[in-house]
């Protein structure tokens, strides 16, 4: 589904018991999304259920940061990001998530689990930045080699701070 969504800079503010709830199939088409995520989203339960997750995808974000979360739960881990999302009239609303793959009894990954809260706002402030440079180098690299570039951004900002990201996005 192709949006021609214009991204505002009207922010929704997650409340303090907000729990953003939403499950994928293994291609990440929401199997199912919670009144939270729905009243975030600004989408309809009908509008949501069996489109790509990428809907709420804010330009805002790194393609790199897509590329780690993919890679973690695929390889069965679980993965803690900060993430801006876009709304359906534009605007946006971060969340911390923490996005966990789902099992058959044979071990096999069926989808995977998404919970969002409240970002803390000094969290926030640290990906911003991180998410701009990185965007920067995924502007300047190209297409072709946007991820790669986006990642060493991502990777020498670790390496300069001594933390893996899960590190990183747990302690700001």
């Amino acid at each position: 589904m192709k949006r021609n969504i214009t991204p505002t800079l009207v922010e929704r503010v997650m409340r303090e018991d907000d729990y953003i709830v939403s499950m994928t199939d293994t291609t990440g088409r929401i199997t199912y999304g919670n009144r939270i995520f729905i009243e975030f989203s600004g989408y309809s339960e009908s509008e949501l259920l069996g489109t790509q997750h990428n809907i709420i995808r804010h330009p805002d974000m790194p393609r790199a940061v897509f590329k780690l979360l993919w890679d973690k739960i695929s390889n069965h881990e679980e993965c803690f990001a900060y993430v801006k999302n876009m709304s359906k009239d534009g605007g946006f609303y971060w969340v911390f998530t923490n996005v966990t793959p789902t099992f058959d009894e044979a071990g096999n990954i069926t989808g995977y689990f998404s919970v969002r809260r409240k970002p803390k706002a000094s969290g926030v402030k640290v990906m911003t930045d991180v998410y701009r440079l990185m965007l920067e180098a995924e502007r300047k690299a190209g297409p072709a080699n946007a991820i790669a570039a986006s990642t060493k951004i991502l990777v020498d900002i670790l390496n300069e701070k001594g933390l893996s990201y899960d590190e990183l996005v747990l302690a700001i």
